[in-house]
């Protein structure tokens, strides 16, 4: 067989391996967003911004920017200052607690309920079935923060007036590029949950009781965030998982200030690489029972 016959012969096994993953990882998300735990999970991070428009409607917005969250005080004059409020808030425990649920059930979860096995007949393999959890959890993170943002977003624009807004830097913008700033914080945000999904589908493969893994993902979180506020532990901060999280700030400066955000993604993609590659070891070598 001549070189081209030899090409143009793997191009089609290489478009069924193709379309296999994308058929795998679309069942994965079509599986992952009808499940009422994941719907009931996205309706309270929903709910966050829209709880915070509303008191501060019926009652009265904070008099200065110590009073509250931070951006919560210039709600009132800004409908647009709710997605943000709303990321700021469940940054540090909602949103990591729905990625840990996420996560931790990825392996875990298909363990306890006996399907694991199933899902590993050919042609799935435990190396695209891993790949494709992370990637359903990675996508989640994407979708958690979107939520968040764009609920904040729509009831703000229900309840306040829209308009120009003064960024950080001093700098005015107008309503549409603040709502694509807003937008882009809210991608960041949930690009920086990637490193947390990664050692929450790693711990996933090491148990088969997920609220175990959920439990320990979420733990380390907070205790990723204790650690990142403790000054004498400074030399440590540059490797938590939440140490870049409030980098997003540089993205409401005018121009945006680039180097902690590379770094923060930077960091969460090693988190992803180094603990894929524990998962893989993990999983490749796993006994499945059930």
């Amino acid at each position: 067989m001549s070189l081209s016959e030899t090409i143009a012969s793997t191009k089609p096994a290489r478009a069924t391996a193709a379309s296999n993953h994308l058929g795998l990882l679309r069942s994965e998300l079509t599986t992952l967003f009808r499940r009422l735990r994941t719907l009931a999970i996205l309706t309270c991070l929903a709910g966050v911004p829209v709880l915070l428009a509303v008191a501060v409607k019926v009652f009265s917005a904070p008099s200065g920017p110590n009073d509250g969250p931070p951006f919560l005080y210039q709600v009132a004059s800004n409908g647009l200052f709710v997605a943000l409020t709303g990321l700021v808030v469940t940054l540090p425990l909602f949103l990591p607690l729905a990625v840990g649920v996420v996560a931790g059930d990825s392996i875990a979860g298909e363990a306890s309920q006996g399907t694991l096995r199933y899902l590993l007949v050919v042609p799935t393999g435990r190396i695209r079935l891993l790949l494709v959890k992370l990637a359903t959890v990675l996508i989640f993170c994407l979708v958690a923060a979107f939520v968040v943002a764009l609920a904040g977003m729509a009831i703000g624009a229900v309840l306040f007036p829209l308009g120009p807004v003064t960024l950080l830097s001093g700098d005015t913008i107008g309503a549409g590029e603040a709502f694509a700033r807003g937008l882009l914080v809210a991608g960041y945000l949930g690009l920086s949950l990637a490193g947390l999904a990664a050692v929450g589908v790693f711990i996933s493969t090491l148990t088969d009781v997920p609220i175990a893994a959920m439990a320990a993902t979420v733990t380390l979180a907070i205790i990723s965030q204790i650690v990142d506020s403790i000054p004498q532990l400074h030399a440590v901060h540059p490797w938590l998982l939440s140490h870049y999280w409030l980098a997003f700030g540089d993205l409401l400066r005018e121009p945006i200030y680039t180097p902690l955000i590379a770094r923060g993604l930077a960091l969460q993609l090693g988190y992803v690489v180094v603990f894929g590659l524990l998962a893989w070891a993990r999983f490749s070598s796993r006994d499945i029972l059930s």
